[in-house]
């Protein structure tokens, strides 16, 4: 399955990024709601289990949220720190990097068309994989950003702007708002220059430009209205769209206020 092997890349660029950090680097503070590198990797680990844990079937993705959901009210941080050890993040990156692999295989092995239960709705084993790598995309881009690391992108990135697309509706229903019809035409540029396209043309309803761009909105990366931003939006329904865009699952959430998500350096 090649979005289990696009996970491991992604996987492998951010392990890349981080396998020289000192212990002190792991406390560093990023953008991203003021959480440190550790508690990013912690988070990204923490459910990089829970997805594993779905592939085994129902009965052992119940198992695991009996032990976290206790404790999810109280917010993702303490969730983390009830789970992990906070004084050794660069232990956590550790087992990070021993877990992922064995991941990938069992995920690639996988019937791609199985549905496992999830927090929200269920989704096809496909799904899921493909959203561990957009999470992990996402998260580490503060960690880019705190470093002062210019990221290259591959077109594995395709996976992250197809969730960015399809989440279209649940942008708008997420935020109580109907979402209205029809969807915008999106055009982008892929890192490789190819042309990706979703939805039917319309030249008054229209999203263009780069693919990274758009992933970065629809992450809630950067804010629509950031300067680096290099988006065509043509039409009310894309300038809203882009303005709510939310790919991920949860309560509505802010995206970030203009110029807080940048690159330090």
């Amino acid at each position: 399955m090649n979005a289990a092997h696009d996970f491991h890349n992604e996987c492998d660029q951010i392990a890349a990024l981080l396998r020289d950090l000192s212990d002190t680097d792991f406390h560093r503070t990023t953008a991203f709601k003021g959480w440190t590198i550790g508690e990013i990797v912690e988070h990204l680990h923490l459910f990089n289990i829970a997805a594993d844990e779905a592939l085994k079937g129902e009965a052992a993705f119940q198992a695991f949220c009996a032990k976290i959901l206790p404790v999810m009210p109280k917010g993702h941080q303490a969730l983390q720190r009830d789970w992990f050890d906070e004084t050794r993040p660069a232990q956590t990156f550790a087992d990070w990097m021993a877990f992922y692999p064995g991941m990938v295989g069992r995920f690639a092995d996988a019937d791609p068309e199985t549905r496992v239960k999830w927090f929200g709705p269920d989704m096809s084993v496909r799904s899921c994989i493909i959203a561990r790598q957009m999470e992990h995309w996402a998260h580490a881009q503060a960690i880019y950003d705190v470093l002062g690391v210019e990221r290259a992108n591959s077109d594995r990135l395709k996976n992250v702007a197809h969730i960015g697309v399809t989440t279209y509706s649940w942008s708008f229903k997420v935020n109580g708002l109907e979402p209205p019809r029809p969807k915008p035409y999106v055009r982008l540029i892929a890192p490789s220059g190819a042309i990706w396209e979703w939805n039917a043309p319309q030249d008054d309803n229209r999203i263009d430009g780069p693919a990274e761009d758009f992933c970065q909105a629809v992450t809630q990366c950067r804010n629509i209205g950031d300067m680096d931003i290099a988006l065509t939006l043509t039409g009310d329904t894309a300038k809203t769209w882009m303005r709510i865009a939310q790919c991920f699952a949860g309560p509505p959430e802010t995206p970030p206020a203009v110029g807080t998500r940048r690159m330090e350096g």
